[in-house]
């Protein structure tokens, strides 16, 4: 089964690190992905940037409606994601806690499926 681990920050959080300090926590996670990598739990990770830099759309009144980042409403922003190939729920989680960013994040564990369900 597929899981999606969402690496959900603080917003704010990585602009008060030095960079010394936020170049060591994303080695840390280099490796954790190298390791999920060489057990054959991994199919894709990615770190992302901040929502400084994102743009939200949706739709109003049939136009579309686009926003620049950040956003002031937002109090956590998603920093990354690890698309696992799990056996189990129970499997995922684990994965979830062993990972360094839960030290600083919260890993949100999500089975990927159909939205109709």
């Amino acid at each position: 089964m597929a899981y999606m681990l969402l690496v959900i920050e603080k917003a704010g959080d990585r602009q008060l690190r030095i960079e010394e300090e936020g170049r060591a926590l994303y080695e840390r996670m280099l490796r954790f992905s190298e390791d999920l990598q060489g057990r054959g739990l991994l199919k894709m990770s990615q770190s992302l940037k901040t929502d400084a830099e994102a743009v939200r759309v949706s739709k109003g009144a049939g136009k579309p409606v686009v926003r620049d980042g950040p956003f002031s409403e937002s109090r956590e922003m998603i920093g990354g994601f690890f698309l696992l190939s799990c056996e189990t729920k129970a499997e995922a989680v684990a994965i979830a806690a062993a990972c360094p960013a839960a030290e600083w994040a919260t890993l949100e564990v999500r089975e990927l499926g159909p939205c109709f369900q």
